[in-house]
């Protein structure tokens, strides 16, 4: 049957897509697709075998590059060993993945606690929302304008965009949305230099009064019992918060007895230069979900960690959540040679991330004085960002960033003289972000294709207004 479906065509394989999937996924956003075939390191491969460095990564699922040896063949001797198990059985993999992640948090925050697993981010941001309503006996949470946590009905309920429940409404409690702290476009029209930490006090406003619907000052006890919080926003354009705001915020949570949620599932796995992206700002999550990268694309798992108070099996019991595939064996054992990696290559992951980050950075930032399309580039470790606009270098501009993304998935640019590609996604409150996330091994002539290929893109576009 593989043979059959290889010497298929291009335009055979649209057809039957287009007749037979359903296109409530997110293929069909644009009408043209492009039929890759092949990968491996830092690059997809078409039908006529045309490389396109991929700077997006299946979403920062593949931190450690495409067909990653090491995790491959972990996965092939498990599939060889024990590749199926009911999740209700423990298993060595399980056991041993789940000892290494809360290691980790012993050695990163100081905290005692413990895993669960379960099959995709989404899924484990549902789990931790029960975690928390099961613990603070509240149904509400405060999340982040342009945070994203999932698609499913309970997560849809802490992402802040309408348009994923516009068609299915609410079945679980909403959450108050907070203004992320994006100092390029301000929701306060302040000046980052100067503001002094102004949202995070006008959030502190909230609980002066009852009237402001959150706290009873009389009685000291607030409705909401967790804030969910992705270190960077993912979806929301790879925004990097101000130093500092994290430690400002975490004060306000404390002082009021709300957990904090760390939402890991884009930025975590080395995504900004550390194994969690919230290491860089100097705060102790009470829980976090992971997933994604954690077995580098290989298979769907995910997991959440708490601190033993919350998660202590007198709190929550056996049943309190469940998945068939939760903690699969293929899944962990994916894991588990991931989190080996990570703990072998620490010092050198995190030195030459900080290095290659800024050297892409500053690349960034050249183009941003060439183009005056670009009003902005962000970003911490391999989380990068190029903010699309008009001419003006503030109006967003998403056609624009969408005609820059369908050009780099055509295939026609050149790099030392051979065709090649560029796999780029966007983001944002406007969908004017481009987002970058390569891998992490990704070579310094590499970063500079990814460079002289987006000065192709967007030079491109101003011979085309040009004309």
């Amino acid at each position: 049957m593989l043979g059959t479906t290889m010497k298929l065509s291009d335009e055979e394989i649209k057809a039957i897509d287009k007749e037979y999937c359903s296109w409530g996924d997110t293929v069909h956003y644009h009408d043209e697709q492009t039929i890759f075939r092949n990968c491996e390191g830092s690059y997809m491969y078409d039908s006529k075998d045309t490389p396109y460095l991929d700077l997006q990564m299946w979403y920062s699922s593949c931190n450690l590059g495409y067909k990653n040896k090491r995790v491959l063949n972990a996965v092939l001797d498990q599939y060889q060993t024990m590749p199926q198990i009911s999740s209700r059985f423990v298993y060595d993999y399980k056991a041993l993945l789940a000892e290494k992640i809360a290691k980790a948090n012993i050695d990163r925050y100081g905290i005692k606690g413990r895993v669960q697993f379960n099959v995709g981010g989404a899924q484990v941001n549902e789990d931790m929302l029960k975690l928390i309503r099961n613990y603070t006996k509240k149904p509400r949470m405060f999340a982040f304008m342009g945070g994203y946590h999932g698609r499913t009905i309970g997560t849809t309920a802490v992402t802040s965009s309408y348009r994923y429940r516009e068609h299915f409404g609410h079945i679980s409690d909403t959450a108050h949305f907070v203004p992320f702290p994006y100092c390029f476009r301000c929701p306060y029209d302040k000046k980052c230099e100067s503001c002094n930490m102004y949202c995070v006090k006008q959030f502190a406003k909230l609980f002066e009064s009852e009237y402001n619907g959150v706290y009873d000052p009389k009685t000291k006890d607030c409705e909401f019992g967790g804030f969910i919080a992705e270190p960077l926003l993912g979806t929301g354009g790879y925004i990097v918060p101000p130093k500092g705001y994290f430690k400002e915020l975490k004060k306000v949570l404390d002082e009021y007895n709300i957990l904090f949620m760390a939402d890991e599932v884009q930025m975590g796995c080395f995504r900004t230069g550390k194994l969690w992206a919230m290491e860089h700002f100097d705060v102790k999550p009470d829980a976090m979900t992971f997933a994604k990268s954690i077995t580098n694309g290989m298979n769907p798992l995910a997991g959440m960690w708490a601190k033993e108070e919350l998660i202590n099996p007198k709190v929550f019991p056996a049943g309190r959540t469940h998945s068939t595939y939760a903690a699969n064996p293929i899944g962990t054992r994916a894991g588990y040679e991931v989190m080996s990696i990570f703990e072998e290559e620490r010092k050198e992951l995190e030195t030459e991330i900080a290095r290659k980050g800024k050297k892409f950075l500053d690349g960034l930032k050249v183009l941003e004085k060439k183009y005056k399309n670009i009003g902005t580039v962000n970003g911490l470790g391999f989380a990068l960002s190029v903010e699309v606009t008009e001419a003006d270098g503030y109006t967003p501009a998403r056609e624009l960033c969408d005609e820059i993304i369908e050009a780099g998935l055509k295939g026609n640019l050149s790099y030392k003289g051979k065709r090649c590609g560029l796999i780029l996604n966007n983001g944002g409150y406007y969908k004017n972000i481009i987002t970058l996330v390569p891998q992490l091994y990704i070579s310094d002539e590499e970063i500079d294709m990814a460079l002289e290929l987006m000065d192709q893109l967007f030079d491109i576009y101003m011979e085309k207004t040009a004309g």
